[in-house]
C-alpha cells in the first residue's frame, strides 16, 4: 500500500482570479496506484473528487472544497510513433511542453488554442478550440485515451474499443474519471505565416465565404461600438522565420496604456467606445506579418485578468447574430463592451458534448476586461449577447462561465442523454462531481 498524502490549506485559484476553492485536501499524484488510492479515500469518507489541469478555465468547472488532485507530475511523453504521427501522453503534460517534445521529433499539432499553460486532459475535458473550417476542435486530434473510473478500472478507449465511451470522455468535463493517457494524432511540423490587416464589419461579414476559403485559420477581431475589424489569416508557409518587431513595442507600451485608460473607463463608462477605436488606430490599422513555428503563432499571450463568454453557433447564423449584437449595442447606450469581439470558425463533429456536434460552426467569443483586478459591470452585456447566441441556437463553451442549465443542454445536445447514461454507468455515486456539473446533471 502507498501513503498517499494530500496537502490541507491549499487556496486553488483560476487564472484570471475570477473563481477559487479551498479543498480540504490537495494531491498531486506520480503513479496510478496513488490515484486509486486517493479514490478509495475519498469513497471511504464520503468526499468528492476534482481532477485539475493548469487550472485555466474562466468558470468554477474545477472548483471543489473536498479533495482535489492536480496530475502536474504525471506529465511523461510516453510514445512517439513517427509512422502513424501519433504521440501518447501522460493527461497532466502541459501542451507548452508537449509542442517543444514533438518539435524534436518534427512533429506537430495541427491546431492549439491561444495558451499553452494546459494540460493534455484538460484540454479535451473543456473543448478548446482555435480557428479554421478545416479543423475542428482540439479534441477532435485525440485518437484514444486511458481513463481510470471510480471503481478503479482503467479503460482503453478509442473508435474502434469502448466507442461509446470514447465519444463521451473526448470531451469529458471531469465528470467520468481520470485521464490518465491521451494519444493526439500529429502532423508533420510546419511554419505559419499570419497576416493581420484591417477591414470593416460589413465587409467581412458580405465576403465570409472567401475569406474562409482563402486560409486555412481564419479569424477576424471587431472592436465594438465601431465597424472597424481585424482580419488575421494564418496559412503554413516555407518562408523564414521573420516578425514586424516595432508591432512588439506597440504592445507592450500600448498594453500598460490600455488597462490605464479602461481602468480610467470604470468612472467613465462613454470613454469605452473612443478606447476601442484608439486602440484600433493604435495597433489594427496597418497591416502585421510574422512567420514562426505553428505553435508560436497559434500561441499568444493573454496578459489581462478578464471575464470571459465564448459560444459557438451554426456557421451560417455568423452575419445575423453579429449585426444583432452591433445593433443591441448601439440601440443601449447603457452598454459597454470592451475590445475585441473574437470571431473563430470550427468544422463540424462526432464529439457528445461538443458545442460543434454535428455543424460547422462560428464561435463569437467576448471579454470584459478586469484593469488592476478592478470588476466592471457586465451584466447586461452578458445577458443581451446569451440572448442573441441562444436564440441563433449556440452552445456555450464548457470552460467559460455561462448560466445554461440541464434544461438548457438537453434542448442544444442530442446526444446528452448518452453522455448522462455513461457518466451515470462510469460514476454512480457522483464521486467526480461538483457544483458546476450539478447545474448540468441536475
Amino acid at each position: 500500500l502507498v501513503q498517499v498524502h494530500g496537502q490541507g490549506g491549499v487556496k486553488f485559484q483560476n487564472w484570471a482570479k475570477t473563481y477559487g476553492s479551498s479543498p480540504e485536501l490537495y494531491f498531486q499524484p506520480t503513479s496510478v496506484e496513488e490515484i486509486r488510492e486517493i479514490l478509495e479515500m475519498a469513497r471511504q469518507r464520503d468526499k468528492r473528487v476534482k481532477v485539475v489541469g493548469g487550472g485555466h478555465s474562466p468558470s468554477d468547472i474545477a472548483c471543489t472544497d473536498d479533495f482535489m488532485i492536480q496530475m502536474g507530475k504525471m506529465n511523461r511523453v510516453l510514445k512517439v510513433d513517427k509512422e502513424k504521427q501519433q504521440v501518447v501522453v501522460e493527461g497532466g503534460i502541459f501542451l507548452s511542453e508537449l509542442n517543444v517534445e514533438l518539435s524534436k521529433h518534427g512533429l506537430a499539432l495541427a491546431n492549439l488554442g491561444a495558451v499553452s499553460e494546459v494540460t493534455a486532459a484538460g484540454v479535451i475535458g473543456t473543448g478548446t478550440h482555435n480557428t479554421g473550417i478545416k479543423h475542428g476542435i482540439l479534441p477532435t486530434q485525440v485518437v484514444a485515451l486511458t481513463l481510470l473510473t471510480a471503481s478503479g478500472e482503467i479503460l482503453e478507449c478509442s473508435e474502434s474499443i469502448n466507442a461509446d465511451i470514447f465519444q463521451a470522455s473526448r470531451l469529458h468535463l471531469g465528470s467520468l474519471g481520470v485521464v490518465l493517457t491521451v494519444t493526439f494524432q500529429c502532423v508533420p511540423q510546419f511554419y505559419l505565416h499570419e497576416v493581420a490587416f484591417p477591414s470593416t464589419l460589413s465587409q467581412v461579414l458580405e465576403h465570409l465565404d472567401d475569406h474562409l476559403k482563402r486560409s486555412q485559420y481564419f479569424r477576424f477581431l471587431w472592436f465594438p461600438h465601431s465597424e472597424n475589424v481585424s482580419v488575421i489569416y494564418q496559412d503554413p508557409t516555407t518562408k523564414p522565420p521573420s516578425s514586424s518587431a516595432s508591432w512588439l513595442w506597440d504592445y507592450a507600451v500600448g498594453y500598460y496604456l490600455l488597462e490605464f485608460l479602461l481602468w480610467i473607463s470604470t468612472f467613465v463608462p462613454s470613454l469605452v467606445c473612443w478606447i476601442n477605436r484608439f486602440f484600433f488606430w493604435l495597433l489594427f490599422s496597418s497591416r502585421v506579418e510574422n512567420v514562426a513555428i505553428s505553435y508560436k503563432i497559434f500561441n499568444y499571450e493573454c496578459r489581462f485578468k478578464q471575464h470571459v463568454q465564448d459560444w459557438a453557433i451554426p456557421i451560417e447564423k455568423t452575419k445575423e447574430a453579429l449585426l444583432e449584437l452591433k445593433a443591441a449595442l448601439e440601440n443601449n447606450p447603457k452598454l459597454v463592451a470592451h475590445y475585441p469581439v473574437e470571431v473563430r470558425f470550427a468544422r463540424g463533429d462526432e464529439i457528445w458534448l461538443s458545442p460543434c456536434f454535428q455543424r460547422d460552426s462560428c464561435y463569437i467569443n467576448i471579454i470584459m476586461y478586469r484593469p488592476y483586478g478592478k470588476n466592471v459591470p457586465r451584466l447586461n452585456y452578458w445577458l443581451t449577447y446569451e440572448g442573441i447566441m441562444k436564440k441563433h441556437g449556440g452552445r456555450p463553451h464548457w470552460a467559460k462561465a455561462h448560466s445554461c442549465t440541464r434544461k438548457d443542454f438537453e434542448k442544444m445536445y442530442p446526444a446528452f442523454p448518452k453522455f448522462c447514461s455513461v457518466r451515470e454507468k462510469l460514476d454512480p455515486a457522483g464521486i467526480f462531481l461538483n457544483s458546476y456539473l450539478e447545474k448540468v446533471f441536475y
